[in-house]
């Protein structure tokens, strides 16, 4: 996590190279210089706002593909020549002075934009190239959406495609993903967003859980019931019953879990009911580990969409995958 700390002193004068259109005086060995002078700065901002965003030289190096070594020294090449410091270092994390937030800030737009030219002249052409980085909740990869995202790999094979599944929510913009898919009925209002299907939910149980249990006929006789709690839903379920009323029911809950998976774990080992996605409760039923609770009853379905930041910068590329993941489903 970067810190923003004032800067050393005031920020000496910087030197502002500008190529002019060649003249008599002007020879094309010195346009030749000027314009590698500046190439060599934007490589170096380039790489400075990479450090920023990877949090240490060494992941930036990583991800770069060049040593920790080297990328240090080009960001002190880079302070050394705009006169300030970008950074402070220590020996357990990077922060910002003033001047590196605000170089930070401008080298984003700089970047977004080439990179929104590259993707302009790429997904036209029939081999678009670049990576994506995206994240998706982890019960996803039980489901078709899974074969939608290996399909699209192999549709565009120059598309570098770098996967988090994870239960847990990720902050798109601060952790640099490109398109996340969420599940549920929020919306971040500083994302673009599609909406791209609905998963249903069945509320499910052991079966030596239900038979511990008086056989219900009402979503209210489950009001008693143990339950299975999710870290990132409300603590009440919305059922709807076979003539469509509606009734909320507050969980009873003494354990909860912040993984899709986990909560079907547990139903299994008779800890109680839980609402879990249809995919994950068709496995349990196929091997007899769960049985469906109230089955004319519907726990309120869960929407799935695709976010991504308003600026991304392979805002074109995302996309084009959003717009493969709707193809695949036209009816959302």
């Amino acid at each position: 996590m970067f810190a923003l700390l004032p800067g050393k002193g005031t920020v000496q004068a910087r030197k502002v190279l500008t190529i002019r259109k060649a003249n008599k005086y002007a020879s094309p060995d010195l346009i030749i210089r000027l314009g590698r002078t500046m190439i060599e700065k934007l490589r170096n901002i380039a790489i400075f706002s990479t450090v920023v965003e990877q949090g240490t030289f060494r992941a930036a190096a990583l991800y770069l593909g060049l040593a920790p070594s080297r990328v240090s020294e080009i960001v002190s090449d880079l302070e050394a020549d705009l006169g300030v410091t970008l950074l402070y270092r220590t020996t357990r994390q990077l922060s910002m002075t003033a001047e590196g937030v605000i170089l930070h800030e401008q080298a984003k737009a700089m970047l977004a934009a080439a990179e929104t030219g590259l993707d302009a002249i790429n997904p036209a052409s029939h081999d678009p190239n670049g990576m994506l980085r995206i994240t998706a909740p982890a019960f996803v990869t039980q489901t078709e959406l899974i074969d939608h995202f290996a399909a699209f790999a192999k549709a565009y094979p120059k598309i570098e495609l770098r996967f988090d599944f994870s239960d847990s929510p990720r902050d798109l913009i601060a952790e640099g993903y490109d398109l996340g898919l969420r599940v549920g009925w929020g919306q971040e209002n500083v994302l673009k967003s599609r909406k791209l299907g609905k998963f249903d939910r069945l509320l499910v149980a052991s079966p030596d859980y239900m038979a511990s249990r008086k056989t219900p006929t009402h979503a209210l006789d489950l009001k008693d019931w143990d339950w299975i709690g999710f870290d990132f839903r409300p603590d009440y379920t919305e059922m709807t019953s076979p003539t469509g009323e509606a009734f909320q029911i507050r969980e009873k809950s003494r354990l909860s879990t912040n993984s899709a998976d986990s909560l079907y774990e547990f139903a299994v080992r008779g800890l109680g009911i839980s609402a879990i996605p249809e995919n994950l409760a068709c496995r349990g039923f196929d091997r007899g580990e769960l049985v469906h609770v109230l089955p004319g009853w519907k726990p309120r379905g869960l929407w799935y969409q695709a976010l991504w930041p308003d600026q991304s910068r392979r805002e074109n590329l995302t996309t084009l995958l959003v717009q493969f993941l709707a193809d695949a489903h036209p009816n959302p």
